[in-house]
């Protein structure tokens, strides 16, 4: 049986009652509109990471579950993809507006099982609700193109086709809004979906599975299925999946797109990053501070747009590093579900200790331990490391060589503007950096210098609106598309163009046979 909660543990979330968005103890998956009620040949535990302890249990599906999964969203296709467009947009809006009644309920089922603060975890979901409006717009942005009387009495005419099974695999750091990145643009296009959620947060993927239930989505468009790589490989494996979408740490988004492009499936996968943010001499030291502890310690660093790196471009390092140790010191480390909490814990143990490596790697390397979170004085258990801060890191060092994926800031001193985009041009990663100048001529240099995918000034997160397309270069992207926005409208879709000609006269001679390439006339 599963471990007892620190907390009341009430029954499974759904989308009919508004009030229960605490953990079951029991996760299973969703398949053609059910839970499924088989016997999993393994679990894995869903913890509290403000507490350490156990609260649920999920069942980790096998290739028989995933085939099941798949099976079901291949039965529903013919008919979802038959759905006219208006049924599908009218589906969308009326689960628009069901996710923004239940967009609190979510935000605290995240913090439950990953830790970030409330607030954080409703800027998740209110930046997923983006996505889905932009969905919403699906009779535009599905339009195709005709030409009349392209040849004489030919037209042609193109149209958008859905490609089929999808499948979407998503990150545990946003568990709400990154299936969001995908599902209703895959559904808004005639696609169905087979979700693998993280098994470390699988809950807000299930209420979100309710609520598109609720708002009138069929039974087997969408289906929910829980696990580790054992699900993963099977999904990239099975025939009747068309596509996939895949974030997370860059060796598995690689071997995610290189097993799913061999088994011919078309793959977007996306990495992870190491975001460097500039701060030049003339900026607002104070609001670039501001931002840097901002970007860096939101959702305890978990994320792969966080900041990770300041390059200080001389000669303000000092000055900077002062003001950002002082802002460390005043944020409040705490219990997500507390209203005074500004950084919660890590998702895991394991995370935790492996984040904490890197402290210790970057002492054992020279660096300067300017703010040490290893022991940030919070009792009763949980995944606990506090703010750390880094100066005068070198690039050779494995604290800023890795993705950390935690609250581990490291400063690295320029000398000049070019030597700050040399430094961020020679990273592997591509993902997110910002620049903070009141420059307008050094913002205009560094946006178009750059090798990175997606450009802040003055902005220190710039993770694009959903009208736009989230996703970067080099290690942080391994294939041709972006998520969301009119690129995640391309993935979906593949264009089909047709040639019509009709004779005016039923039975008209048809010319003749001629060989000849046809030419347009």
């Amino acid at each position: 049986m599963p471990a007892r909660t620190a907390r009341p543990a009430p029954a499974h979330p759904t989308a009919s009652n508004a009030e229960e968005y605490v953990v079951s103890e029991h996760i299973t998956h969703r398949i053609a509109g059910k839970s499924w009620f088989g016997t999993a040949e393994r679990t894995g535990e869903v913890f509290d990471p403000a507490t350490g302890t156990v609260q649920a249990h999920v069942d980790f599906a096998g290739t028989a579950e995933v085939d099941e999964a798949v099976r079901a969203a291949a039965a529903a296709f013919p008919a979802w993809r038959d759905t006219s467009l208006a049924g599908r947009t009218r589906v969308l809006f009326r689960f628009r507006e069901l996710l923004a009644q239940r967009q609190d309920d979510l935000a605290r089922l995240i913090t439950a099982e990953h830790g970030k603060v409330v607030s954080d975890a409703a800027g998740e979901v209110a930046r997923a609700l983006e996505n889905v409006e932009y969905a919403c717009s699906a009779p535009q942005l599905l339009k195709g193109e005709f030409s009349e009387n392209a040849s004489t009495g030919v037209d042609v005419h193109s149209t958008a086709r859905p490609l089929g099974v999808v499948g979407v695999i998503s990150p545990f750091n946003f568990p709400a809004m990154v299936p969001l990145w995908f599902v209703p643009n895959a559904i808004a296009c005639g696609n169905t979906v087979v979700l693998k959620p993280s098994e470390k947060d699988p809950s807000a993927s299930l209420l979100i599975a309710e609520l598109l239930a609720e708002a009138g989505l069929p039974d087997g468009v969408l289906n929910v299925v829980h696990g580790d790589k054992a699900a993963v490989d099977a999904m990239l494996d099975h025939p009747g999946v068309e596509a996939v979408s895949f974030v997370g740490s860059t060796p598995i988004a690689r071997y995610v797109y290189e097993k799913a492009t061999a088994a011919g499936k078309r793959c977007q996968a996306l990495g992870g990053a190491k975001n460097h943010m500039a701060v030049l001499p003339d900026a607002d030291l104070d609001g670039a501070a501001d931002a840097a502890v901002s970007a860096g310690f939101g959702s305890a660093g978990e994320r792969c747009m966080a900041v990770s790196v300041v390059v200080a471009v001389d000669p303000i390092g000092d000055e900077l590093v002062a003001k950002l140790t002082e802002r460390i010191a005043g944020l409040r480390v705490g219990d997500g579900r507390e209203p005074d909490s500004e950084m919660g814990p890590l998702v895991t143990a394991a995370h935790r200790e492996r984040v904490a490596s890197y402290i210790d790697a970057g002492l054992d390397a020279g660096a300067t331990l300017a703010v040490d979170g290893r022991e940030p004085g919070i009792d009763g258990g949980g995944f606990w490391l506090g703010p750390t801060l880094f100066d005068r890191v070198r690039p050779e060092m494995p604290i800023y060589t890795d993705e950390i994926f935690g609250p581990v800031l490291s400063v690295v001193r320029a000398a000049s503007l070019d030597e700050a985009v040399e430094l961020i041009n020679a990273n592997h990663y591509g993902n997110g950096t910002a620049v903070f100048t009141g420059d307008g001529g050094a913002a205009r240099r560094f946006t178009g210098e750059v090798e990175v995918g997606m450009v802040g000034v003055n902005v220190p997160i710039p993770v694009p609106v959903g009208y736009y397309s989230f996703g970067g270069w080099k290690d942080s992207l391994f294939g041709d598309s972006h998520a969301y926005g009119p690129e995640g409208f391309h993935f979906f879709t593949r264009r089909k163009v047709v040639t019509s000609r009709w004779p005016s006269t039923a039975g008209a001679a048809s010319g003749g046979v001629n060989l000849r390439f046809p030419g347009n006339t």
